[in-house]
């Protein structure tokens, strides 16, 4: 009798939505924690299964994905489940088959399944054992290895230099070259996939190469803050900041990541300010600007303008054609590999995105036509890359132009529209219908459409006047050419 109340307790248990609800409030905590990125990578895809006694069952699909979660950030799960339920001691992650309906919410059943072969236990670490404590003496933070390793083949010989990148890439060499510190800190930033990482393990390479001496510590942001939390966690703050404060060279990537982390940010200001007053090299990347860093402390944006901002613009197609060319020689020739230069050519024009993208479509090429045991042709190019090549060809409308050049020109959209015929705004809004005529298959009257009714001929006068300041004024020239590239990325 008093086992079948047992069983009528564990069902009430099951159905009463407090497993799912602790799950719940566990998993809003680790979103906090790790960033919509990080989480939606490694705890999002976590199925809770149930409960047997003291220990709380999950599933995902994969050896890797079980072993990289438990590395991570079991213990972390373990704590935060603990401080909802103390009687909970363990969790074990299963590697089971995708369920059928990926919406549906798992039950949060009690039982006493066994526990299979490719389940990994992991327990509690909130109150360590003799033994666990000696074994995590052995591994205490200021032991970790905290720099990410240099990729080899980000150096400045591999790196193409054109007109977008030639500036961030001179900055790059006076720091990496200099005995002393020319600027502090190096800001470099673009959108994903331009070179900052390139010119970051670049950086790193000939430091090291000229006097290997010098500490150079490179890691991610995301890796920062892990450290940094893993080091509160087991009360080792000191051995943290000594570990980081030690340094000659101190580059972090993407900082952005750090956005909306307090306790984080208040660490990377204090070892921020340490190195600069010691006279110590910091260099750091972003997608955007110090100013226009979201979620960034306004005193730390405030810190990062303070020395040199350099910014990588979209490529154009020389830049383009150079670093395919670049990548063939250095690469494919040694393996007997030609590549034509109208293949080169066609890639340039079409792949556009950005330096990451332009490279794979190159590799697909190659590859293809390697297994295959076809010859790299134009036509085969196309028919490979043909799902690349139908985003690239995405068409560009002319409210996207009138919005990309008021931006530019820090303008009103409004503008674009109205009668206003001051120069500061009557020069972007020809300029907006020059590229208008450039980039759209629009007629002359749609353009004057678009821009509040104006007749075609206005549309003319402007799209001849922008021509004869090109010719003459480098800097017009250099403005439209970047807002083109903008728009084609």
């Amino acid at each position: 009798m008093s086992e079948n109340k047992n069983e009528i307790g564990k069902d009430e248990f099951a159905t009463s939505g407090d497993g799912q609800a602790i799950w719940q409030r566990v998993r809003h905590r680790l979103r906090r924690d790790l960033g919509d990125g990080t989480f939606s990578s490694w705890v999002k895809p976590l199925a809770l299964k149930g409960r047997d006694g003291n220990k709380v069952t999950f599933g995902v699909t994969t050896p890797f994905m079980r072993d990289s979660i438990l590395a991570r950030y079991g213990n972390r799960i373990v704590d935060y489940w603990r401080e909802e339920d103390p009687a909970v001691a363990e969790i074990e992650i299963s590697v089971d088959a995708p369920p059928r309906d990926e919406a549906a919410e798992p039950s949060f059943k009690s039982g006493a399944p066994a526990t299979p072969a490719n389940v990994t236990p992991l327990r509690a670490v909130s109150a360590p054992q003799p033994a666990q404590s000696a074994a995590r003496a052995k591994d205490p933070v200021s032991a970790l290895d905290f720099d990410a390793p240099l990729d080899a083949r980000y150096t400045f010989d591999d790196f193409v230099v054109g007109k977008s990148n030639e500036f961030a890439h001179a900055a790059a060499r006076r720091v990496a070259e200099s005995p002393n510190v020319p600027f502090n800190p190096l800001f470099l930033y673009s959108s994903v996939g331009l070179g900052k990482t390139h010119l970051m393990h670049a950086i790193g390479h000939e430091i090291r190469r000229r006097d290997p001496s010098r500490k150079v510590l490179y890691l991610s942001a995301e890796k920062f803050m892990f450290q940094f939390v893993r080091a509160l966690r087991y009360k080792d703050t000191m051995a943290f900041k000594q570990k980081f404060r030690a340094v000659d060279v101190l580059m972090i990537d993407d900082v952005q990541f750090i956005s909306g982390k307090n306790s984080t940010q208040e660490e990377f200001f204090h070892t921020f300010n340490a190195l600069i007053d010691h006279n110590r090299q910091v260099i750091i990347s972003a997608d955007r600007s110090p100013s226009d860093l979201e979620g960034i402390e306004e005193r730390i944006k405030s810190r990062l303008g303070w020395g040199l901002v350099a910014d990588i613009h979209p490529t154009d197609y020389e830049l383009r054609l150079g670093i395919l060319q670049s990548k063939a020689e250095r690469i494919y020739a040694r393996d007997g590999i030609q590549v034509e230069p109208k293949i080169l050519e066609f890639l340039a024009h079409k792949v556009m995105s950005n330096v990451r993208e332009l490279e794979g479509s190159l590799n697909r090429v190659v590859a293809f036509a390697s297994l295959v045991g076809r010859p790299i042709t134009l036509e085969m190019t196309q028919e490979v890359l043909q799902d690349l090549l139908r985003a690239s060809e995405r068409k560009i409308s002319i409210e996207e132009i009138q919005r990309k050049v008021a931006e530019y020109f820090n303008i009103r959209l409004s503008d674009m529209h109205s009668a206003r015929r001051a120069r500061a705004v009557a020069r972007p809004r020809q300029i907006a219908m020059y590229l208008a005529k450039q980039m759209t298959p629009r007629s002359l009257p749609e353009i004057g459409r678009k821009f509040g009714g104006r007749d075609h001929t206005t549309v003319m006068y402007a799209v001849r006047k922008i021509e004869e300041l090109r010719a003459g004024d480098r800097t017009l020239d250099e403005d439209i050419d970047l807002l083109k590239r903008m728009l084609e990325a």
